[in-house]
């Protein structure tokens, strides 16, 4: 983990009631029948220098959260605020610059890398994309960067399908590191790689984060490995985010029924002999398409209350720099 300390840092990006919905169409004319409501009023920052979380079940817009950001995908609604910069409605010309300083880690580290192209021009297409380098001066930044990730000069005349998941992974950090970003979204980067070879890209990113003074944006699923990279940590659940806290506050003293439901997963060691308290959560996540009413976890929540149903809950300060959004986040204290 980064030894930012949170109160001291500048805010590097800020997002504001982000919003990211898909119409759902149907028949012959594409009638516009629903909305996917992927995201629904995201608002968080993150500082230079930190590592932020962001965990959640599968399908609560973790992902497309960070694919809005970078404008990969074009914003609903709401704001991106990147060095005092907004930047939901600049143009493809206008985003350029910024394209440069924002860069994204994929999850599966195969299909993000073109199969027909030799790793030496995978690296290299960003630096001349961004005209950061020509002739000579791209073999050897190229070189460079495989060098910094853990590979060889050798690796850069060969294509995809001859490498590991891991050395995969690798070269799309070097991708990314090529034009010299200042913030990464890691769309979780190691859940497709065996445990041991996740340990080794978590420690090179940890080690490029010091040395290249980087930012992240952590995606993950997996709470061990987010515990372990993160300053700070968020909870999404049904595109909101529901709690964020310092990484050790969080995990010490979850302050929503859903946090504290997903941390109870989190398998503990035989060795320790130590005993957890599973939380099971009853029924199904809502659809994004048709949320309940109020708050949208409500329905699965052993603390709801009538007024949970009439009113939707925002994030509110818990203690220092510890939000959540829950009318009754007091009743967790009760053992």
């Amino acid at each position: 983990m980064s030894n930012a300390i949170a109160k001291e840092q500048e805010v590097l990006l800020e997002v504001k009631n982000l919003k990211k919905y898909f119409p759902v169409k149907k028949g012959l004319i594409q009638r516009v029948v629903g909305q996917v409501r992927a995201v629904d009023g995201v608002t968080f920052q993150i500082r230079k220098g930190e590592t932020l979380g962001l965990v959640g079940e599968s399908g609560c817009g973790k992902s497309t959260t960070g694919m809005t950001l970078l404008k990969l995908q074009e914003p609903t609604e709401g704001e991106i605020i990147y060095r005092g910069q907004h930047l939901e409605k600049l143009s493809v010309a206008a985003m350029r610059p910024y394209r440069r300083e924002m860069q994204i880690i994929f999850q599966d580290p195969f299909s993000s890398l073109d199969p027909r192209m030799m790793i030496y021009d995978i690296v290299a297409e960003p630096l001349r994309i961004h005209k950061l380098a020509s002739g000579g001066g791209i073999e050897k930044r190229v070189y460079e960067l495989l060098d910094v990730v853990g590979l060889n000069s050798k690796h850069a005349k060969r294509y995809p399908h001859e490498f590991s998941g891991g050395q995969r992974q690798r070269i799309g950090v070097a991708r990314a590191l090529a034009v010299e970003p200042k913030l990464i979204v890691c769309d979780e980067p190691v859940s497709a790689l065996d445990v041991s070879i996740q340990a080794q890209v978590i420690n090179l990113l940890e080690d490029l984060q010091n040395e290249f003074d980087l930012t992240y944006l952590f995606i993950a699923h997996d709470l061990s490995v987010v515990k372990h990279i993160s300053d700070r940590v968020a909870v999404m659940y049904l595109g909101q985010v529901v709690e964020i806290a310092d990484s050790t506050e969080l995990y010490l003293n979850p302050s929503h029924p859903y946090t504290k439901a997903l941390l109870s997963s989190i398998p503990v060691p035989k060795v320790t002999q130590q005993k957890k308290k599973r939380i099971l959560l009853q029924g199904d996540v809502p659809s994004p398409m048709n949320q309940p009413s109020g708050c949208y976890f409500r329905t699965r929540c052993r603390y709801a209350q009538v007024l949970c149903a009439e009113e939707q809950p925002h994030l509110r300060i818990v203690d220092k720099d510890h939000l959540a959004a829950c009318h009754f986040y007091e009743n967790l204290k009760e053992k």
